[in-house]
């Protein structure tokens, strides 16, 4: 059954969490990744913040998710072994949700970024600066595992009344409009501002 919808004039942090543990894939994850003790873990991306466009749009929260991320930060191995051994001990606890759950050390994230997207990108101090670099500014939005404190660096205003710009903390013109361009499909009413 979708959420009522137009949750803008009302979205704050409780408002956002409560959208997005509507979706039960959420509301599990959250339920049982705590106890993996992965270093400053986060549920984090569209699994969250897409449930705030679906309420506005009348739809169920889950819909159009196509996957649930989940960052860590642990730089005492920077191995692709030790990053997998991660994955491996997350999916076995998640199998049987039959969902996509994608897994990344931010630790590790400039050893393979330039090589997947041609672009460089800085060593990262904390798990939250990877969520910092979302090309989108109003998604970066994240759910700690840990204390279930919700990390939103710019607010919910934007986020709340569908507006798109580009995250001057990682501004990626071309990267960026086809984000929003994917997003702007699935949810129309979404407003994307050009860059500065």
């Amino acid at each position: 059954m979708p959420c009522s919808p137009d949750p803008a004039p009302d979205l704050n942090p409780a408002r956002l969490v409560a959208l997005a543990l509507a979706n039960p894939v959420n509301a599990e994850l959250m339920r049982r990744l705590p106890a993996l003790d992965l270093p400053q873990g986060h549920l984090t991306a569209g699994c969250l913040f897409q449930a705030v466009w679906n309420a506005h749009s009348g739809r169920a929260p889950g819909w159009g998710v196509k996957d649930h991320d989940v960052f860590y930060f642990d730089d005492s191995d920077l191995s692709w072994q030790a990053e997998d051994a991660v994955i491996q001990r997350v999916q076995a606890a998640v199998a049987d949700l039959g969902v996509t759950v994608e897994v990344r050390n931010q630790a590790r994230v400039h050893l393979w970024y330039p090589q997947r997207f041609g672009l460089s990108y800085p060593r990262l101090q904390h798990c939250r600066e990877g969520i910092d670099r979302y090309l989108i500014a109003c998604t970066c939005v994240g759910l700690s595992l840990a204390s279930g404190e919700l990390y939103a660096p710019d607010g919910l205003h934007d986020l709340a009344a569908g507006r798109l710009r580009i995250n001057p903390r990682w501004a990626q013109p071309a990267l960026f409009a086809a984000k929003a361009a994917s997003y702007q499909a699935r949810w129309p009413w979404l407003t994307v501002l050009p860059p500065a």
